[in-house]
């Protein structure tokens, strides 16, 4: 089923920089179609501009293993259970960078792995309401007997473990609330439902 509108159905009024630093924020005044017909009075909206991302789930379908990081995240640390957050490999992608490009160099430098191969499953936006932002996701084959460390770059000051977890373990922290980051649950969720298909593929 697709949408009734697209791009043609908005007018954009006008567009202005709010905010620029580590990230950066705009303010977006527009109208749009309205689904009972005619058109919306002015809408102002600021628009959180992350840039967009890659998101990898290294998984070895030998061992039925995940390898999973984890990191402080500050933005929690009022709202969350505990700021060091179990998480899927991910990182930005910068101007001239391809998205494959990315899911490996993230890959080598938060787990210290090397894929054996990256597969792009699909792409979709974090959180649509408040930011620009859209996550291409990959799953990684990689050996998990490799996974070990610490990593991460100290010029981005970060500090990354490295854990090995069992498919069924990581599903169930899911389940329990123990993995409670957008991108990790709709990683593991999406392995959980394919992963006999990737055991074939991969025998």
């Amino acid at each position: 089923m697709n949408s009734t509108f697209n791009r043609n159905d908005v007018e954009l009024l006008g567009k202005k920089p709010l905010y620029k630093g580590f990230f950066k924020m705009d303010e977006y005044r527009f109208k749009h179609r309205l689904f009972n017909g005619g058109w919306s009075g002015e809408v102002c909206r600021e628009v959180f501009e992350r840039g967009h991302a890659v998101v990898v789930l290294p998984y070895d379908p030998i061992s039925d293993e995940v390898v999973l990081i984890e990191q402080i995240r500050i933005p929690v640390l009022e709202s969350g259970k505990t700021p060091w957050l179990f998480e899927l490999v991910a990182g930005m992608i910068d101007s001239g960078q391809t998205s494959m490009d990315v899911a490996h160099r993230e890959l080598k430098e938060e787990t210290g792995l090397s894929a054996q191969s990256i597969t792009k499953v699909n792409e979709y936006f974090s959180s649509p309401g408040g930011t620009s932002e859209r996550f291409d996701f990959y799953w990684a084959k990689v050996c998990a007997a490799d996974a070990q460390g610490i990593h991460g770059l100290d010029e981005e000051h970060e500090d990354i473990r490295v854990h090995v977890l069992g498919r069924e373990q990581a599903y169930q922290m899911v389940v329990d609330g123990k993995i409670d980051n957008a991108s990790t649950v709709i990683g593991l969720l999406w392995l959980q439902l394919n992963y006999q298909e990737i055991s074939k593929q991969n025998a």
